[in-house]
């Protein structure tokens, strides 16, 4: 191959790499580059940079408030521009049928309940990822002792891991995630048709919360910290079944 011909494809696989890392492709196409990511040490060493390049921004850079004056220029414009032009264009019918379905949508949920959610859209995104995966999972097993050793590697923490087979909530397989530009562990369960993804990570010292529910775009959430690890438990199960899980799971050690 020409040496122009190899750094085409590796800037290519760069940039795909960084969209991938910023959640802007599709979920076909994340899950190619996914593919490649796990299969390539060099592209796989580009997006553990890139996932700490990201929390280090966001964590030390301050996102700038936009100020009253720029406001008052905006609202002014907009303004002028309605009353030049008060028909109605096929440009405003799409601007009303984006707004729509963002109604629904986890960005809306984001803009009207404000940063401290961020982390439970992912979660959902995650999720929902998964389920229309050729497999929720990235290796199969039931064993403890096979998907322990199994994350070795690949994350810098060794997960808890248990089967709830005899509880009716068989352990199915796992993968590696990433939530809050942080790699994740994720365990899946299920529970007769339903799927159960649990993710995991340690959040340094802090004392145990209790499993909290929530909802987004018809899925159960439940979240709860136990020993300095943060768990998140989705499914579209119901409540009280999905709360039993984690429950469950919080009290196996």
């Amino acid at each position: 191959m020409p040496a122009s011909t190899h750094s085409n494809d590796n800037e290519t696989s760069a940039l795909l790499v960084n969209a991938y890392i910023d959640g802007e492709l599709d979920v076909a196409r994340s899950l190619e580059v996914r593919q490649e990511i796990e299969a390539d040490p060099v592209l796989a060493a580009q997006s553990v940079n890139l996932i700490a390049l990201r929390t280090a921004l966001r964590e030390k850079v301050l996102p700038e408030t936009v100020s009253s004056q720029l406001r008052q220029r905006i609202r002014t414009s907009i303004g002028a521009a309605e009353r030049r032009d008060r028909r109605p264009t096929w440009a405003a019918l799409a601007a009303s049928i984006l707004v729509a379905a963002l109604v629904g949508s986890g960005g809306t949920f984001l803009a009207l309940h404000g940063k401290r959610d961020a982390k439970l859209v992912e979660v959902a995104d995650a999720h929902m990822r998964s389920l229309v995966a050729t497999k929720p999972f990235d290796v199969a097993s039931s064993e403890r002792h096979t998907l322990r050793p199994w994350f070795g590697g690949k994350l810098p923490y060794a997960p808890k891991v248990v089967d709830l087979s005899a509880a009716g909530f068989p352990l199915a397989g796992a993968r590696v995630d990433v939530i809050d530009a942080s790699p994740v562990a994720a365990l899946v369960y299920n529970r007769r048709l339903h799927v159960i993804n649990l993710f995991s990570r340690p959040v340094g010292s802090g004392s145990d919360k209790p499993v909290q529910h929530r909802t987004l775009n018809g899925y159960n959430v439940v979240n709860w910290t136990h020993h300095s690890v943060e768990y998140w438990a989705i499914s579209d199960l119901n409540a009280d079944e999905l709360k039993t899980f984690a429950e469950m799971f919080r009290k196996t050690s």
